[in-house]
Formats: structure tokens, sequence, C-alpha cells
């Protein structure tokens, strides 16, 4: 059974294990990358993430504002939008350590 809800499908946990350990500001960078991709893939939050951002931080992705909200962006997405979105971050981090 899986903890957590990217480790669901193998190439969404390896774009989030990637992301994850990447700079600061990589991450910092993939993170709006990530939001403006799903955006314009039709994702849309319907709740108020600043009340969320609000509760006690356990997740890595909880202690910067901008990656909680694209890692929720990510969470949300349709399965076929999460393994669009993976293999986009992947090609993005790739760029990126070029």
């Amino acid at each position: 059974m899986n903890k957590r809800w990217y480790d669901a499908d193998a190439t969404v946990g390896l774009a989030v294990s990637l992301l994850r350990n990447s700079d600061e500001l990589t991450r910092k960078n993939c993170a709006s990358f990530i939001i403006k991709e799903a955006q314009d893939k039709g994702v849309v939050i319907k709740n108020n993430l600043l009340s969320a951002f609000d509760y006690a931080l356990r997740r890595w992705y909880d202690e910067e504002e901008t990656i909680f909200e694209a890692m929720e962006y990510l969470r949300i997405s349709p399965v076929e939008v999460q393994k669009e979105l993976a293999f986009d971050i992947i090609e993005y981090l790739e760029v990126s350590a070029v």
C-alpha cells in the first residue's frame, strides 16, 4: 500500500523525488512551472490554499508556499494529467541541471 499519494505512479514518484532533491532555487522555479502547466491543462484549486498552509508543517513540501501550491496542483490533477506533468517536471529538471 502506498503511503504517499505520489507513489501511486512510478513516473510521478520519480518526478517528485527529483524535485525534492533539487536545490532550493530550482525547486521554487520548478514549482512555478508546475503551477503554470497545471493551470494550462485546466486544473483548478477550489479551496483556499492559505488556510491549508497554516497547519503544522509535516511534509517536505509544506515548508515553502509556492512548492506547497505546486504539489497541491499535482495532487488534485486527474491521473493522466499527473503523468503528463510528471514528464514535464522531469524534462524541466533535466534542462535545469545542464
